[in-house]
């Protein structure tokens, strides 16, 4: 029978063991997804050719590294880590190249002797991509306000380091952006109106 003696005890449970078991499982999937992406950086590096991805490589593995590490202490421990989740600034411009050129269809390789920075550069973009929807769906689960505020907020340096890499895949060729033609994007653009406030919503 609930109590609420028994209520109390339960209110004085360490908060270290203030997770709920959704949140061990899904946060037990981003911990194994960062630890992957960081092991495929590794496997990477000395492949890579172009210095700019290099460099950008080097800085996402150092920041990535030191996430992991705040959000598995955040993870075991249940409180603060020993800083707060800091913030990804990417070294480059945002300007995007739109429009199609044809050239080779992209196809699997057949050998690793293949391997060059477009394949490189596009693990890195499915690490992110990866990173951001994992840690979205955890802290949409997490009940432990340390942790659920770790992930919120490490999915915001997800896409940041996404969005780099896709403006380096974009300016060498690798990552093509189609675009509507003026007339559809137009229509698009002018589907949607100003809101109004509902007549019984309150002020």
């Amino acid at each position: 029978m609930y109590t609420q003696s028994s209520q109390s005890q339960d209110n004085q449970m360490p908060f270290s063991h203030n997770h709920g078991a959704h949140e061990l499982l899904d946060v037990h999937e981003v911990l194994s997804t960062m630890i992957a992406g960081l092991n495929q950086y590794v496997l990477l590096r000395d492949h890579v050719q172009d210095s700019e991805l290099l460099n950008i490589m080097d800085r996402q593995y150092a920041f990535m590294l030191d996430e992991y590490n705040i959000t598995m202490e955040s993870y075991k421990t249940g409180h603060d880590p020993q800083h707060p989740t800091r913030s990804y600034n990417m070294q480059m411009g945002n300007d995007t190249n739109y429009g199609l050129t044809p050239g080779t269809p992209k196809a699997p390789m057949t050998s690793a002797s293949e391997i060059n920075d477009a394949v490189i550069s596009g693990f890195m973009l499915g690490c992110h991509k990866a990173g951001a929807k994992g840690k979205t769906a955890a802290a949409l689960e997490t009940t432990n306000p340390v942790v659920r505020r770790v992930l919120q907020d490490s999915v915001a340096n997800c896409i940041e380091m996404a969005y780099e890499v896709s403006l380096y895949e974009n300016k060498k060729g690798f990552y093509q952006v189609p675009q509507l033609s003026e007339q559809d994007m137009n229509a698009m653009l002018n589907m949607y109106g100003q809101a109004q406030k509902a007549k019984n919503m309150p002020n």
